[in-house]
């Protein structure tokens, strides 16, 4: 399963969205949709870094980052992508 159905599936089980993950498109925002509010990103910030194996640091806590199932799988994807590469 890729990062966009996994991301997909997390908001519409957990945020309990009218239709399923189908309901949910790639470009929505969390936010201006309000299926997200503060205590949600934590809890969406949460599954990220469990099931992708990844850290989210405070200041990428933004909406750039995580405020639609696209952003938050391009952010994903450059984590882990920047985790690969040696230093």
């Amino acid at each position: 399963m890729n990062h966009e159905n996994q991301i997909r599936r997390f908001i519409a089980e957990h945020f309990f969205i009218q239709g399923g993950e189908a309901a949910v498109s790639d470009d929505m925002s969390f936010l201006e949709s309000r299926i997200m509010d503060s205590t949600g990103v934590l809890e969406f910030v949460t599954f990220l870094e469990s099931t992708f194996g990844i850290k989210v640091e405070d200041e990428e806590l933004t909406p750039n980052n995580l405020d639609s199932v696209a952003l938050a799988a391009a952010y994903v994807e450059r984590k882990r992508t920047a985790a690969l590469r040696p230093t």
